[in-house]
């Protein structure tokens, strides 16, 4: 999500100054292994403290809470102002990590971001726990229908909007859920503010409305048998949405959506930490036509991450289809420092024919800065490139995907 990215980014900051005083008086640190930004910090604190171990420093609490002020910048925000706060827990033995995370966010372009995911592990992980509540007053820019459009096609659309996404997935076998789940999203509110003149644009096209609404329950599919979700280092995911948005809900007409999220991770050998990381993302309208603020768009993922090269909603259509490999690996011997390179490629569906007519590439590299060594978190900062000019900067807090 686009608050993870503005989080990750004060975290470089706040810990910048230290990693470059570090590095100057605490060289000796980087003859060691596994070394994280909180072991530069505390040995420029306290010195002669050296690196923190799994027993002095990794432990799991009952409840650990965090909340900081923070400053950062997306290509869809520009530069932002939150506070953002997180909780993480363990409900039960046997159970995997719960959090929390919620935040507030102020932009340049007059944006508000609040949003509340939480995910919750019941005793032996029975039970999973999803939801995804966020409110957003969002002036945006989109740039029309299917693959053929311009950079200099944009203008902004201003809205509001709440979404209550909740899921309660049940596990069926090892690795392996069913659940169900209720989801609601509510635009009001929307208007084109700068549209081009003289000209039909595709959302008046498509039907240009001052409210949206969508309701409907979720059939949901996981498989999931990566040990670290934040950073994994092999194994595989599988997440399958489907959502039938139904007049009996409230929704003016009958539409479908399905959602098939695929992620596989290779480790090269033992004693590499050298990840090969490949994605498909595949966001089909199986029938009936959905708001034109809900369909398939760049980077309106749940994390906001599909897409680097190109702003959030640079590309939309009834349908996307989706590929991206990334290749990680280690630049320093103490793990402290990594590096990505990426390549993806995104077809949207045109409005007339329904058909995938074009394929927009991305590609671009990054750097890693190991920010917690116990739950492998990383600071990720990548540079992307598209077509047409297309680039900037994409900053996230745990690997993109």
């Amino acid at each position: 999500m686009k608050f993870c990215r503005l989080y990750s980014l004060l975290a470089l900051l706040n810990c910048l100054p230290l990693v470059a005083h570090a590095q100057e008086e605490q060289e000796h640190l980087f003859t060691k292994s596994n070394v994280d930004l909180i072991d530069l910090a505390t040995e420029l604190i306290h010195k002669g403290s050296g690196i923190r171990t799994e027993t002095s420093g990794g432990h799991k609490s009952k409840i650990a809470i965090s909340a900081v002020p923070a400053a950062g910048y997306t290509l869809q925000t520009g530069f932002a102002g939150l506070v953002v706060a997180n909780a993480a827990f363990v409900t039960s033995e046997g159970a995997n990590s719960s959090t929390v995370v919620t935040s507030f966010t102020y932009t340049a372009r007059n944006q508000i971001i609040v949003p509340l995911q939480t995910n919750i592990w019941t005793k032996n992980n029975k039970y999973n726990i999803v939801g995804d509540w966020r409110y957003l007053k969002f002036p945006s820019y989109t740039y029309g229908l299917g693959g053929y459009t311009a950079l200099d096609n944009g203008y902004l659309i201003d809205y509001s909007a709440l979404r209550i996404h909740q899921t309660l997935l049940r596990q069926v076998k090892q690795n392996m859920y069913l659940g169900l789940g209720y989801n609601l999203d509510y635009f009001w509110n929307i208007s084109e503010l700068n549209p081009p003149a003289n000209v039909s644009t595709d959302f008046q096209k498509y039907g240009l409305k001052s409210t949206e609404f969508a309701s409907g329950i979720t059939l949901n599919f996981l498989y999931d048998s990566r040990k670290n979700s934040i950073n994994p280092d092999g194994g595989s995911f599988l997440n399958v949405i489907y959502r039938p948005n139904l007049v009996v809900f409230g929704n003016t007409a009958t539409w479908r959506s399905l959602v098939l999220d695929l992620r596989k991770y290779i480790r090269f050998s033992k004693t590499s930490d050298n990840v090969l990381a490949l994605w498909s993302y595949e966001w089909l309208t199986v029938n009936g036509k959905p708001p034109y603020l809900m369909m398939p768009n760049t980077g309106s993922d749940p994390y906001s991450n599909t897409g680097r090269g190109y702003i959030q909603g640079r590309y939309r259509g009834g349908n996307m289809a989706y590929l991206e490999g990334e290749y990680r690996f280690s630049l320093t011997a103490n793990g402290l420092i990594g590096g990505v390179v990426f390549a993806n490629a995104e077809s949207f569906t045109e409005l007339g024919s329904n058909k995938f007519e074009t394929i927009a590439p991305g590609w671009g590299a990054g750097v890693r800065v190991k920010l917690n060594k116990f739950s492998k978190t990383n600071i990720a900062i990548d540079y992307g490139f598209g077509l047409g000019g297309s680039q900037g900067l994409f900053v996230n807090l745990g690997e993109v995907f």
